[in-house]
């Protein structure tokens, strides 16, 4: 949960008679921030009306802000066990489930609430993009379907399933639905940054001067300019105009980064503590385990997603994407909700984990999931902060890190939208702190776990996939197929930044993408060199 989150509002309530003085008390406490007064209030009416399913979401919410995130999971269960009194009430259970990756319960909870045939609009589309968050890309699909069919040409449900369709790769389809969408409101932002992204453009065919005329409106909020600003980098990239592009880039960044809280500060100081703590190296176990993890980690944009789609080519391998199951079991594990894959209240509180148990909580989460196959892919790449987690927790597992040009990997950063997950990653200056970060754990990664990580060079998976492969299915113990070398061996659903990339063959590139750019990337280039990051000359 994001300390951003507040909880649901406590408003009178006419199934529960008689609690209104105690609601207006909570509510007065939720505003001023007030956290264990608010628990009181909750566990009070809680007590009086254990099914009031919204009361149990404020309370999940007030425990999160009081620091207990295992008393603010048991909460969100608590109000998946009870029927919610409105859509907007069972909108609230359904995004904390996904908050505590509960999606097992979350799955139960939409058979308890009813058929989709029978539930609003607003309310398909909250469970969609929670199924969507968690990689259950086809009960998304499912849901935006039923939604399509109750209003076939509500915008909000066809740019969702555009996503979706993008994910499962399935581009035609996703370009008609947001063409669709745009006879009833062109205005929408994220339908041209899908637009943009899903073919090449070209000058015959193009939205540049679609997207600048909406870019020049007043009144746009940061997210749809931002938005609106990288559809038209990617597509002046396309065109060939690189100065066009990159105001567009500096544009589409500057705007996002002042929507965002960050200091290269935190990123030093967590490193710093994660590579203080004590290193344990556990027994390996005595019997082979059923399910081993494989981790794929790494910079954001280094190669992990083609990495996963050419290990799914195994039929010993299960790709399930990018999960924050492992973050989940060490929120659990040290009582503490962290923004993101982790932070420093997590490693403070490491030295006291039950690793093995931490490690037993993330199979059990993953057990849904699994199929017949031994082995699956974990492919958050932050997960390189949790290495030293994940050796200590889960013995058996396989840890892949891909290793790719350091300016190729910040340039990709710079290009892609990421939500909130990277807010480094929208100024040169701080994306190249995060990197020389990010180089000097993996050093001491590989110093404190040897032979447990292998490393991966992206150039040369493109140049030379079967040799890689081969290599990375020795290491995790499984067998090599020729499938292994090709990404479109898999039809797995792909929900990152590569989804509409990686449905292409192995592809090496003879000039980087950021050598045009590089004037524009002097900062960058300076900083890295000065951390002491080689980066090569720039290509005649």
């Amino acid at each position: 949960m994001s300390t951003h989150d507040r909880p649901p509002s406590s408003g009178r309530d006419t199934q529960y008679p008689g609690t209104d003085g105690l609601r207006a008390e909570v509510q007065a406490a939720l505003q001023r921030q007030d956290w264990d007064a608010a628990t009181l209030g909750l566990r009070e009416l809680l007590r009086r009306f254990p099914a009031d399913a919204g009361a149990w979401i404020q309370l999940s919410y007030a425990e999160s802000f009081r620091g207990k995130y295992r008393d603010a999971r048991e909460a969100a269960l608590s109000a998946a066990g009870s029927r919610a009194a409105t859509a907007s009430v069972a909108a609230d259970v359904i995004a904390r489930l996904r908050t505590f990756n509960e999606v097992r319960v979350l799955r139960d909870y939409l058979g308890l609430i009813g058929p989709p045939s029978r539930m609003p609009i607003p309310l398909l589309l909250a469970a969609a993009a929670q199924f969507s968050y968690l990689n259950d890309q086809s009960s998304a699909l499912a849901l935006l379907d039923e939604a399509r069919r109750a209003d076939p040409d509500f915008p909000t449900t066809l740019i969702a399933r555009a996503q979706i369709l993008t994910y499962l790769g399935r581009f035609e389809e996703a370009e008609r639905e947001v063409v669709r969408s745009q006879r009833r409101a062109p205005q929408i932002a994220l339908g041209w940054s899908l637009l943009a992204n899903l073919r090449r453009q070209s000058v015959d065919s193009n939205h540049v001067d679609a997207i600048r005329g909406l870019l020049a409106q007043p009144g746009r909020k940061p997210l749809d300019q931002t938005y609106l600003a990288s559809a038209l980098h990617k597509e002046l990239d396309d065109l060939g105009d690189i100065d066009g592009a990159w105001q567009a880039l500096e544009q589409a960044c500057k705007t996002k980064r002042a929507t965002l809280k960050y200091a290269s500060a935190d990123s030093r100081s967590l490193v710093d503590g994660l590579i203080a703590l004590p290193t344990a190296i556990p027994a390996p176990a005595l019997d082979a385990p059923a399910h081993v993890p494989v981790f794929i980690v790494g910079m954001h944009r280094s190669g992990t997603t083609l990495l996963e789609q050419l290990l799914d080519g195994s039929p010993q391998v299960q790709g399930v994407g990018e999960l924050y199951d492992f973050t989940s079991a060490m929120r659990y594990a040290t009582d503490h909700h962290c923004k993101g894959v982790i932070d420093r209240t997590v490693v403070e509180r490491a030295t006291d984990v039950d690793f093995a148990d931490a490690g037993r909580r993330y199979l059990d989460g993953m057990a849904w999931r699994l199929g017949g196959e031994r082995f699956f892919t974990d492919k958050l790449p932050s997960n390189f902060l949790n290495i030293g987690f994940i050796c200590q927790a889960l013995p058996q597992a396989r840890i892949l890190h891909m290793v790719r040009d350091p300016l190729e990997t910040c340039f990709s950063n710079l290009r892609e939208l990421f939500s909130e997950a990277n807010p480094y990653s929208y100024d040169q200056l701080e994306l190249a702190d995060f990197f020389i970060q990010y180089r000097r754990l993996m050093a001491h990664w590989h110093a404190a776990y040897p032979g447990r990580i292998l490393d991966v060079d992206y150039a040369e998976l493109t140049r030379d996939p079967e040799a890689v492969m081969r290599r990375v299915a020795a290491f995790c113990g499984i067998d090599y197929l020729d499938a292994m070398s090709d990404p479109r061996s898999s039809s797995r659903a792909v929900s990152t930044a590569s989804a509409v990339q990686v449905r292409d063959r192995v592809v090496r590139r003879e000039v980087p993408k950021w050598a045009p750019y590089a004037k524009h990337l002097q900062p960058l280039i300076a900083a890295l060199r000065q951390g002491g990051i080689e980066v090569p000359d720039i290509p005649a």
